[in-house]
């Protein structure tokens, strides 16, 4: 794509979105289904059914995807579109580009051995390998952009109020 058909495709959304701002709001869900006797569950993505299970340090073999590493996934996807978008709009060629997301999680707190020990990832590491022309300068402010612009990102920087709910299957409200 280049930067004449990003603006076009955009153009219009933002002027929509800046004449009714509440348009701008857009809902994301996400689904899994549990997979019976077995300690897995089946996300359902755009591109197919993905069998999520245990990680290895976790008593998992290795052939399921981890939510950890789903969770890097979708930091890397968001942030590599996002400076893909962020350099053709600046007009800055990228000969190549790769994002890297690496995190550390004490698989102690997740195996309830230690109740001190955190849950969760605790340190992500982000990395942009960037083949391109442009200068330092602009390079750095291509990523500024990029982490600015990032949801995935910016989720994980300011996450959200979370909360949850339950309902028995069959019931209705």
């Amino acid at each position: 794509m280049d930067q004449a058909t990003l603006r076009a495709r955009q153009a219009p959304l933002k002027e929509r979105y800046r004449a009714e701002p509440e348009k701008a709001h857009s809902a994301s869900r996400a689904e899994a289904r549990v997979v019976p006797g077995e300690v897995a569950c089946r996300v359902v993505t755009h591109a197919g059914e993905v069998q999520a299970g245990l990680h290895p340090a976790t008593g998992g073999d290795g052939s399921e995807a981890c939510s950890g590493d789903m969770l890097l996934e979708a930091l890397v996807a968001c942030a590599g579109v996002t400076l893909s978008a962020v350099a053709i709009a600046s007009g800055v060629t990228l000969r190549a580009a790769r994002v890297i997301a690496e995190g550390s999680w004490d698989a102690r707190g997740t195996l309830a051995i230690d109740r001190t020990a955190p849950v969760g990832i605790k340190e992500i590491a982000l990395r942009f390998e960037i083949d391109s022309d442009a200068d330092d300068r602009t390079l750095a402010r291509l990523i500024e952009t990029t982490e600015r612009y990032c949801v995935v990102f910016q989720t994980l920087r300011h996450p959200p109020a979370l909360s949850y709910s339950y309902q028995r299957l069959g019931e209705s409200g």
